[in-house]
Order: structure tokens, then sequence, then C-alpha cells
């Protein structure tokens, strides 16, 4: 089981000031993580109009990446987060005619995030569970995300992500080998990762979850299991404009 930042399983409010430390779901990153220093990046230049060329734009950070970096691997990932809690996921379901189906659900407020990277190209994802968003914490798990798919001196990683507060720069810690690529604002249809919320919800559909413990350990056993589904992740997120990933003869 992964435990969520800061707090206990079921949401104590006494820990709200302590972070701990994010695990990879499905690894074996568990080690104390420290905050890089601020890595110097320009900011991306972001998008006035919805959609507005982002493919474009997308293909050209990792063609600059390319020619930047020459002989070393490029690859491009996006990150999302996803917010679940005791409330019920509810989705429609075949019922006999007269009968009205019923899920039973929690009205308490305690709540758990869900952030994945993933990899379109090729259907890698790298999970982590908190219980809260942040710059810091954000920071945290860039860091653990470098860590994890060996991105530095000899691998380049673009990353698309959206405009969320704790995801912009300045005064965010980007790792080496991280070059963040923003979509413009209020463009999900353009986000991936958007994709597997649907997939990552299916254990917990119209299911009563007594505790916030039970939803971790059920969310932790659905993330680990769709590290292993990689063709299955790539259909769902390649789409047809995503660039490939590089790599050198």
């Amino acid at each position: 089981m992964v435990e969520p930042q800061g707090g206990t399983g079921d949401g104590d409010p006494s820990g709200a000031g302590a972070r701990a430390a994010p695990a990879r779901l499905g690894g074996a990153e568990s080690a104390r993580l420290v905050v890089a220093a601020a890595a110097a990046q320009e900011p991306e230049v972001r998008h006035g109009r919805r959609g507005d060329g982002v493919q474009k734009k997308l293909a050209d950070a990792v063609a600059e990446e390319t020619a930047a970096h020459p002989g070393v691997a490029v690859e491009v990932f996006c990150t999302d987060e996803h917010r679940l809690g005791l409330k019920p996921v509810l989705r429609a379901v075949w019922a006999p005619k007269g009968q009205r189906p019923t899920a039973l659900g929690h009205h308490r407020f305690q709540w758990l995030y869900v952030t994945a990277f993933v990899g379109p190209a090729t259907g890698e994802t790298v999970w982590y569970l908190t219980d809260t968003v942040s710059k810091p914490l954000f920071a945290d798990l860039l860091d653990a995300f470098a860590r994890a798919v060996g991105a530095g001196p000899e691998k380049r990683v673009v990353l698309l992500l959206d405009n969320a507060g704790w995801h912009t720069l300045p005064n965010l810690a980007v790792p080496d080998g991280i070059r963040l690529f923003y979509l413009p604002p209020y463009s999900p249809e353009l986000q991936p990762a958007e994709t597997l919320w649907t997939p990552v919800d299916e254990p917990i559909v119209n299911t009563f979850v007594p505790t916030l413990t039970r939803l971790i350990e059920t969310i932790t056993e659905r993330c680990t299991d769709l590290t292993t589904r990689q063709p299955e992740i790539s259909s769902r997120t390649n789409f047809a404009w995503w660039p490939k990933n590089y790599a050198p003869a």
C-alpha cells in the first residue's frame, strides 16, 4: 500500500503538515525525496487560443531537444492528476424494467489524488498517490519521475502538462533532463492522460468504499496492474498527432 502525502490513511487532520515521500506504484521507489535546486529553464511559450498549433509546437519542442542533444534519446510524456474520495463514482448500468439501481456512498470530504505520468508512444506509466496537491509536492514527484524513467544526460523527456498553479514556473524545481511543455488553458481534450481516469476508476464504480485506507489499497492495486498493460494504455493515449519518441541509431 502507498500511504498518501501527509496525515494518516483515514484522513486524520493531525498530520496535515507532514509530507511523506511519494513511492512509485509497481516500482521500488521508496527513499526520502529532497527537492532539487531549481533548474534554469525558460518557460515554454503559452498558447493564445485553445488548441492553436499545439501539435506543431509539441513536435517542434521534440525536434529542438533532438537537435540540442545529438545522440541522446528523446521521449514524450504527459502528466495529470485525478481526485477520488469516499463519495461514489457513479455510472449508468442495466437494470430490469421498473427497477431503479442504487449505489451506496459516503458524504465525507476525504480525498485521494492520483498523479499519472504516461508515455503514449509506448504505454509506459508511472503512478503516485498523494492526499494533496502543491508546488513543492509536484517538484518531489517530478524528481521521482525523472529518476524512474532515467531522464538526465542520456535521455531527454518532453513533458506535456496543464496550467494548474502547482505545475507552473517560476519557483518550480525542474530536474535535469525534463522539459515542460504547457497546454493552452481549458483544453483537456488535448491531454492524453485524461483518458486514463476511466480505467483507474473501474474497481470503485457504483461501489461503497468504507474508508480512505480501503480506497488507497484498491487504487494502488489498480494502478500497479495498469503498469503492466502497456498496449492498452498506448491505444488510449497515443493520439494521431502525438510525436514519436526519438532513439539514436
